[in-house]
C-alpha cells in the first residue's frame, strides 16, 4: 500500500517497517525556485537515508523536518554534480564544533570507483571533510552483494544502470517486505526492470519530454514502459529538466503506463506500507 501527501500537508510518522519517502529535489542543476537538484530522503523508524545530494539538499532536509546530523546513510547513484554537489558541504558542516558536531555514524555508499571519487575530494579539501574513523564508513556497491542494516531491519541492493560507468540504482526493502527502488540517472535498462520487479514504489527519472530524448536518460513514456515490464505497484517520475514543466508529463507517461502515477515535487511525501 502506498499513500502520498502533497508538499505542506501533514503526514503521519512512519511505523518501524513503513518507508517514508520525501522528495528533497525533483529537478536538475538548472536553477529553479521550485525544484532543487536530485535528492530523496527515506526514513524507516529512526533510520534516515539520503539518495543523491545535489545543490539544495541540506536546506530541503531542514524544510522536511530533519537535518544533516540525523542522516545515517548517504547513497550516490553516480558522480555527476547535480547528484553529488552537496557532499563536500555536508561533510564540512559535520566537522563543526559541539553542539553541532555529528554524534552518530555516517556511511557513504556509491557505485564502482566511489572510494577513488571521495579520495579525490579529500585531495582538494583535506582534513576539512574527513570525519573521525569511528563516525564514518565508506562502501562501494556494484550489484554483486547486498548491504544489510541489521539494526534497522533493512536490506539495500544495487544494480548497474545505463548512464555512467559507475551508475547504479538502489532497491530498499524492510523486514516486512515494504520496497522502494530509486533509479538514479539511466537510459532504458533491463537490470533496472529486474531490480524493480513488483516494487511498492519506483522512483524513476524522466528527465526530458518524449520528443527530446537524449542518451543516458529516460522520457516519461519510456519510464512508463519500464514500470509496466517490472509490474510496479506505483511509479513516481522525477529529475525534470525545465522543458518537462511546459508539457503534460503525465499524459506522455500514460501512453505506456496506466497504473498509479506521481509526478515528484520538492517536499512531496509518500508512505510505502
Amino acid at each position: 500500500m502506498v499513500s502520498n501527501n502533497a508538499p505542506g500537508q501533514a503526514v503521519a510518522q512512519p511505523r518501524e517497517n513503513n518507508i517514508r519517502v520525501t522528495v528533497l529535489g525533483s529537478g536538475t542543476c538548472v536553477p529553479s525556485l521550485a525544484r532543487s537538484s536530485c535528492s530523496i530522503l527515506l526514513q524507516v523508524g529512526d533510520t534516515q537515508m539520503v539518495f543523491d545530494a545535489g545543490p539544495g539538499t541540506m536546506r530541503r532536509l531542514l524544510e522536511a523536518g530533519t537535518d544533516i546530523y540525523r542522516i545515517d546513510y548517504l547513497f550516490f547513484s553516480h558522480f555527476h554534480p547535480d547528484h553529488t554537489a552537496e557532499l563536500v558541504p555536508f561533510l564540512f558542516a559535520n566537522k563543526y564544533p559541539d553542539p553541532l558536531r555529528r554524534h552518530r555514524p555516517l556511511t557513504l555508499v556509491g557505485g564502482p570507483g566511489f572510494r577513488q571519487f571521495v579520495a579525490g575530494l579529500e585531495g582538494v579539501y583535506g582534513h576539512w571533510i574527513q570525519l573521525a574513523p569511528d563516525r564514518f564508513d565508506l562502501v562501494e556497491m556494484d550489484g554483486s552483494r547486498a548491504l544489510g542494516m541489521a539494526d534497522a531491519g533493512l536490506t539495500v541492493t544495487a544494480a548497474p544502470v545505463a548512464h555512467n560507468p559507475e551508475s547504479v540504482a538502489f532497491r530498499i526493502e524492510t523486514a516486512s517486505g515494504c520496497t522502494v527502488v530509486y533509479s538514479g540517472d539511466t537510459d532504458y535498462s533491463k537490470r533496472l526492470v529486474a531490480l524493480a520487479r513488483q516494487v511498492g514504489l519506483l522512483i524513476c527519472e524522466a528527465a526530458v519530454p518524449d520528443d527530446q530524448k537524449i542518451p543516458g536518460h529516460l522520457t516519461p513514456s519510456l519510464a512508463g514502459e519500464m514500470a509496466v515490464q517490472a509490474d510496479v505497484q506505483r511509479l513516481m517520475l522525477t529529475h525534470f529538466y525545465p522543458a518537462c514543466d511546459q508539457i503534460d508529463i503525465a499524459a506522455q507517461c500514460r501512453r505506456t503506463y496506466k497504473g498509479p502515477l506521481l509526478l515528484a515535487e520538492d517536499l512531496m511525501t509518500v508512505i510505502v506500507e
